[in-house]
């Protein structure tokens, strides 16, 4: 135990309510249309598309390396011990278990944070799924520029996609028109921190690496894939007026001007959470260098 640091709840218990009220703030309105079976097309993405539910967004956990004193309720959880009084993340558990992940994050995200950002591809991602597409994705809401326009703004722009996991869902038609051929093998090669996705996914690696990073860290990570789901749709081909999101409308120069401004904030903050994401696994894999062959 001499090597963790101990809290006591005068110190530990304040910090859990300010991050539980913080994530029932950014969460509130996903809980009450869930409630009552109503979809909702930018935020519904937050919670299907990334798979960690509300209450366990909301469960604080201080992190790997700090002990709590008089906190029952953290013993009954997946990969914490109790030790002379105090309960911990047991990170010997946690790194012989989610090693492989934790590497691999690593691996992502130092190669991530090295390049460039580039930001020269205007969230044409959105516009190369509807592309010419028999099946619109969210079908409950009108393309701004209907079909016809939809195409041609994708038939006079260069797609720029380095993401797997927008690629994917590309149009047939829309696939061969990307510069480039991400694919999963080659997802630590490609991604860049100008891309929204990459930003958005830093919640996806946060809440993998739970409980061993502070909640704290996690819910950065969920409020900028929030924001950034923001431009993302108000980017994209939908008119979502109705729901308040004012389009960016990224065929114009100044819709262009607009995204790369905000797009140049998020890679921003992207850098800033990577860097504290890497520093994180390489206090684990330290650890997980220590333990026994």
């Amino acid at each position: 135990m001499a090597d963790l640091q101990i809290l006591a709840p005068e110190v530990w218990r304040p910090r859990a309510l300010t991050h539980q009220a913080r994530v029932d703030a950014l969460t509130r309105a996903h809980r009450e249309r869930s409630a009552g079976g109503r979809a909702h097309p930018v935020e519904d993405f937050l919670f299907t598309y990334y798979s960690h539910r509300p209450r366990l967004l909301r469960r604080w956990h201080p992190g790997a390396g700090v002990a709590l004193t008089h906190a029952p309720e953290h013993s009954e959880w997946k990969f914490y011990r109790a030790v002379d009084g105090a309960v911990s993340v047991d990170v010997d558990a946690f790194v012989a278990q989610r090693g492989s992940t934790v590497r691999f994050v690593r691996s992502l995200l130092s190669a991530t944070a090295g390049r460039s950002a580039s930001l020269g591809c205007f969230g044409l991602h959105e516009w190369a799924m509807v592309y010419r597409a028999r099946d619109i994705r969210h079908e409950a809401w009108p393309l701004r520029l209907g079909q016809d326009g939809t195409n041609e703004v994708v038939e006079r722009h260069t797609v720029r996609c380095s993401h797997y996991d927008a690629f994917r869902f590309f149009t047939d038609d829309a696939r061969p028109r990307n510069t480039l051929a991400p694919t999963r093998a080659t997802q630590v090669a490609d991604e860049q921190p100008g891309c929204l996705h990459a930003g958005m996914d830093l919640y996806k690696w946060a809440y993998k690496l739970t409980p061993a990073l502070p909640s704290e860290l996690v819910a950065d990570c969920f409020e900028l894939a929030r924001d950034v789901r923001t431009l993302d749709m108000r980017a994209s081909p939908y008119d979502l007026s109705e729901l308040g999101y004012l389009p960016v409308p990224i065929e114009t120069p100044e819709g262009k001007a607009e995204y790369v401004r905000q797009q140049r904030a998020f890679a921003d903050r992207g850098q800033a959470l990577r860097a504290r994401l890497v520093s994180a696994c390489d206090a684990l894999l330290t650890c997980e260098a220590a333990l026994p062959a």
